[in-house]
């Protein structure tokens, strides 16, 4: 009778060691591409959301600034219209503060004196050493002191508000020192300037709008 050698001795150490190896690399390698893969996609959400809060504030500042109200205020005049811009920096980095008068539909958190003219304020707070852009807004002709303020725009670089006042683009404006809104660029080239930085991927994303108030009183 003819037998058959059996080899039944198994896995060597050496080959279970190696096999171990080989499997602890593919892993690393899996679990790598899984994790870079994860971080990429939370990077595109961040950088869309950012980039949805920015479009958002920039269309809501646009309109409210083309529907900016003044006109030359009486010594008594009760509520006087304004669109005001302040040049202020956080550690280097533009902070601009920005008030206007602006007509605009109510809001559902003002229940009292609803007249659609709105004190418009926009501002950056440092809260954990990040910048956020707030919008405060309240009734012009409310008798209550009733004042809305939220985040509009989240861990923001810079907030820049620039007006041309006829000759140059300046980063201070007061219309009742300068007894109007911000001129015209000829050529239809805006009259009030807003640039928003931010930072996507680890490099600084810069957007800028311009507007013009269209409403004459």
């Amino acid at each position: 009778m003819s037998g058959i050698a059996r080899n039944n001795n198994g896995f060597t150490l050496l080959e279970v060691l190696i096999a171990v190896v080989l499997l602890g690399i593919l892993s690393a390698a899996l679990y790598g591409s899984y994790f870079g893969v994860m971080r990429a996609r939370d990077r595109a959400s961040s950088g869309m959301e950012s980039r949805r809060e920015l479009g958002a504030t920039l269309d809501l500042i646009r309109r409210e600034v083309s529907s900016a109200m003044f006109k030359t205020n009486s010594a008594n005049e009760l509520h006087p219209l304004k669109f005001v811009v302040e040049d202020r920096d956080n550690f280097g980095a533009p902070a601009s503060t920005l008030t206007l008068t602006t007509l605009a539909p109510p809001t559902s958190g003002l229940t009292h004196g609803e007249s659609g003219i709105l004190i418009v304020t926009y501002r950056v707070v440092e809260k954990d050493k990040k910048l956020s852009l707030r919008r405060q807004e309240r009734d012009l002709f409310s008798e209550e002191s009733i004042v809305i303020d939220f985040p509009q725009m989240e861990q923001i670089s810079s907030f820049l508000v620039e007006c041309y006042d006829g000759s140059k683009w300046v980063k201070s404006y007061d219309s009742a020192l300068y007894n109007s809104l911000p001129k015209n660029v000829a050529g239809g080239g805006g009259s009030v300037r807003v640039t928003v930085q931010f930072v996507e991927e680890g490099k600084p994303v810069e957007f800028t709008m311009l507007s013009t108030p269209r409403i004459g009183l």
